[in-house]
């Protein structure tokens, strides 16, 4: 995303050294508009209020607008669960529309992604975080660059065929269009992505996808997040009793054919943090060219 950060500030869509704008406190109701900063910074600035809110309150309702690009949303979940609060997350996307609704033929809307993260004690927690499409936009950049076709049913082209091409939502093709992803689970998926795209979007305030696509570079997302600290309403111990219990039960489960065995959402991403803090991250070469050509633009 360096490269994609850089075309945006200097764009205008992206706005360096900007914090968040409290539009409404309502104590446990926050309304706060991101005024297009660093979504890195103006999530975790949010979030921050939020919680405490949520601390002092027994539950929050934030609702963040017009930040730009979030970035990984479960980080937000995971800030919510050391503190011992539960958190949702459901967040829409104003880019180029990349996803397309179930039955249709282009693209609509973006991934617009939804989170869970719940505290489960001792044990590590639960944070469920997933793009509504079949899979995440940056996932198709990063095959595209390293050459890759990707599996049937995740893509179509700019004709709604199927395509195991990244690159159809990559670059353009015919007369500038591009194809699309599909949403997970068909039509359940499609479901998930709306609703996100209506609390994400229009019960923030900050907008929804409903225009022809442009050639800007900004991605901004609004996200609605609830808290709830369990501790307030009193379940705090059932909480992390009922948790150890049921992800025992879960995992007692025989291991599938080719499986090596039940895992919770959060597990395979701190398995994958630690290797690469072993082993470092490795990026393709096309990725890496294009990291320094965006260094060159604004080092000239």
């Amino acid at each position: 995303m360096v490269p994609r950060y850089v075309d945006a500030v200097l764009e205008g869509g992206l706005k360096p050294n900007t914090g968040i704008k409290l539009s409404l406190d309502g104590g446990a109701m926050l309304s706060i508009d991101a005024q297009q900063g660093y979504g890195q910074i103006t999530g975790v600035q949010a979030m921050e209020l939020a919680m405490a809110r949520a601390r002092q309150h027994g539950s929050c309702i934030m609702a963040l607008s017009r930040s730009h690009h979030l970035g990984r949303i479960g980080h937000f979940a995971e800030m919510a669960v050391a503190q011992g609060l539960v958190s949702l997350h459901f967040v829409n996307v104003i880019s180029r529309p990349v996803v397309a609704p179930f039955g249709g033929g282009d693209g609509r809307f973006g991934t617009n992604p939804c989170c869970i993260g719940i505290p489960m004690g001792e044990q590590p927690p639960f944070v469920l975080d997933f793009a509504t499409s079949r899979v995440a936009q940056g996932k198709m950049r990063v095959a595209y660059n390293k050459g890759e076709q990707v599996p049937e049913g995740y893509l179509i082209d700019e004709h709604g065929r199927p395509s195991t091409d990244p690159g159809v939502v990559v670059r353009p093709l015919n007369q500038g269009l591009l194809g699309a992803l599909m949403t997970f689970g068909d039509y359940k998926g499609y479901g998930m992505a709306v609703a996100c795209e209506l609390l994400g979007g229009a019960l923030t305030g900050g907008g929804t996808w409903h225009q022809e696509a442009d050639d800007r570079r900004a991605v901004l997302n609004s996200m609605l997040t609830i808290l709830i600290n369990p501790a307030a309403l009193g379940s705090q111990q059932a909480l992390a009793q009922e948790a150890q219990a049921f992800a025992d039960w879960l995992r007692a489960s025989p291991p599938a054919p080719g499986s090596p065995g039940v895992q919770l959402a959060g597990e395979p991403e701190r398995t994958a943090r630690t290797r690469r803090a072993r082993e470092g991250i490795w990026l393709d070469q096309a990725t890496w060219d294009e990291i320094q050509a965006a260094e060159r633009k604004v080092s000239a």
